[in-house]
């Protein structure tokens, strides 16, 4: 039993080699689906030609879930940007929380001629896009533009905004960043005061281009930092976008986050509360000038003290009942006159006296 035992063991290797590639085998399947899942989203439309005022149906897959999207028909194979697409006509849709999306897409004839493309992408968040060929009947078609051979072939390597909102800007004033980019010339001839195209877009709206021209010179090889002044409206907040481009080559995209400007609402609301304070004045005016005025009540005659025994005499003042020609002597305390009799008695005494009495 032991020799058989021995006698087996060499045909392990190859039974251990059999079920390696089996594993293997079922696994190249798995391993095929994550590549395929790791490519980026995709897009496709019900009918490749449709004529202006018909719709057709985009539906895509492989999307970041609940993402914002943006559908636009766009000519020369939107070449130029946003700039060749029927902005008017375009269409949001949300992503589902599976990744995919169905929408109806009205059908526009572009600013460009065809070859037309129906562009999809995400209007915030992580950047993603995808195209789909279509043909809108009727609409002329004409060649695409031939790309230069050498010259200047200016290519972004870094981009970054510089600068922070100040206190006026909490106010409403219009915010302003500095798009600091470094510049590559790929081509064979230099690139002498390039003028590129600094552009602001907000939500699902294309985006304002400005012409912003930089003086100098750019040699075949080499790299230079490129700072260019980025500045929005006044009272402008929330999520923009900044890109630049040169030519109809789009170079960068840098999100920027704009803040509310609470003070301007600070400002309504103290505006609100001193107009509503001066209103009440200016009622409570107007109340007290227009009230009927009532007459005053007057006071009751202070009670008279009744004239004892030795003020009768203190003068018709008295007699009448009114208060004393002195106000600040009460009758209690006022002189009295001494009695006539007082006063006459002595002089009889001394006449009835005989003369030589004692």
């Amino acid at each position: 039993m032991n020799a058989c035992r021995f006698a087996g063991t060499p045909a392990r290797p190859s039974a251990v080699v059999t079920v390696l590639a089996l594993v293997l085998l079922t696994l190249g399947a798995p391993l095929t689906g994550g590549a395929k899942a790791a490519e980026g989203p995709t897009a496709k439309v019900s009918q490749a030609e449709a004529g202006t005022g018909g719709t057709v149906t985009v539906t895509g897959a492989r999307w970041r879930p609940r993402a914002l999207l943006t559908l636009l028909i766009c000519g020369q194979n939107m070449i130029g940007g946003t700039n060749s697409c029927a902005n008017g006509d375009g269409r949001a849709v949300t992503v589902g929380a599976d990744g995919t999306f169905t929408k109806k897409l009205p059908v526009a004839e572009p600013p460009k001629p065809c070859p037309c493309v129906i562009h999809i992408a995400t209007a915030t968040g992580e950047a993603a896009a995808a195209e789909v060929a279509f043909k809108v009947a009727g609409h002329p078609v004409a060649p695409l533009p031939k790309e230069r051979s050498g010259g200047e072939r200016l290519s972004v390597l870094s981009a970054r905004l510089d600068g922070s909102s100040g206190l006026l800007t909490w106010f409403g004033a219009p915010p302003s960043r500095r798009l600091v980019v470094t510049v590559g010339n790929l081509g064979s001839t230099p690139a002498r005061d390039p003028v590129f195209e600094v552009g602001t877009s907000h939500g699902v709206f294309a985006p304002s281009w400005e012409e912003q021209r930089w003086r100098g010179t750019l040699q075949p090889g080499k790299k230079t930092q490129v700072k260019l002044d980025v500045e929005l409206s006044a009272g402008a907040h929330g999520d923009y976008l900044v890109s630049l481009r040169y030519g109809a080559k789009l170079l960068v995209e840098q999100p920027w986050t704009v803040g509310r400007p609470w003070g301007v609402t600070l400002f309504w609301v103290l505006l609100c509360v001193v107009v509503a304070a001066t209103v009440f004045r200016i009622g409570m005016a107007v109340v007290d000038k227009v009230r009927p005025r009532t007459s005053r009540a007057v006071p009751p005659p202070r009670p008279s003290t009744p004239p004892s025994s030795g003020s009768s005499a203190s003068g018709p003042a008295a007699a009448n009942g009114a208060h004393p020609a002195l106000p600040w002597f009460t009758p209690d305390t006022a002189p009295e006159a001494p009695p006539h009799h007082q006063i006459s008695a002595p002089s009889e005494e001394i006449r009835s006296t005989p003369k030589g009495t004692t």
